[in-house]
């Protein structure tokens, strides 16, 4: 099964509106519609399909039909989830229930739409999800740039770097780390100039980014 992670080679410029639906009428009429306003539009009729044949590296949103052959909706959106894949999700259902959108919103899901609903209505929630994936492949790219500066830090630099934003003065940090204060005025300025931070807010900001996971690990 390809990895709903991977990254496409090159970005397509338009974006594209994945459909997942067992119903051939619907597939072809959502993909009709999209296609007449200027988005690609691909249509699968089951979640296997989608995986096998999907771009899942471009920048869209996906349509997903809640009750479909084998996995439901709502479990293929927590089996993406699982995966690492991010894409804004958007159900369709004949027979959605409060329970079943409160489950499909708490998880992420950009809407969640009964059928037969209007067109107005399934633009409206393409054009919100795709404003949704605009940000976060912003978010995501901003968070990469910070980590491959992190990246160019010396382990020094890093503890140095961590004890800056818990707000510790440079006599405070060359005590703690048994150095000069010198040295630690030394591996600020480095570490500044090497994370392009152009305040020590800005230093803080970058880190608070990074989170735990790619935060650089102090030795």
């Amino acid at each position: 099964m390809p990895d709903p992670r991977r990254q496409a080679k090159e970005e397509p410029t338009r974006p594209v509106v994945f459909i997942v639906d067992d119903d051939m009428a619907m597939r072809e009429a959502l993909t009709d519609l999209f296609r007449s306003m200027k988005f690609d539009a691909e249509a699968f009729e089951s979640t296997v399909d989608f995986l096998e044949r999907a771009d899942l590296g471009r920048h869209g949103c996906l349509l997903l039909d809640v009750r479909l052959p084998g996995i439901s909706g709502l479990d293929f959106q927590a089996q993406l989830e699982r995966l690492g894949n991010r894409m804004p999700i958007i159900f369709m259902t004949g027979f959605g229930d409060i329970p079943m959108t409160v489950r499909a919103m708490k998880a992420g899901a950009v809407d969640f739409l009964t059928k037969p609903f209007k067109e107005q209505d399934i633009l409206d929630a393409v054009a919100a999800a795709m404003e949704r994936d605009r940000s976060r492949r912003r978010e995501s790219a901003q968070n990469a740039a910070i980590a491959s500066l992190a990246e160019q830090l010396t382990p020094r630099e890093r503890e140095v770097m961590m004890a800056v934003v818990r707000g510790l003065m440079n006599k405070q940090i060359a005590y703690e780390l048994g150095i000069s204060e010198v040295t630690v005025k030394l591996h600020r300025g480095n570490v500044m100039r090497k994370m392009e931070a152009h305040s020590v807010a800005d230093l803080v900001r970058k880190v608070e980014l990074l989170g735990d996971r790619h935060r650089p690990p102090v030795s």
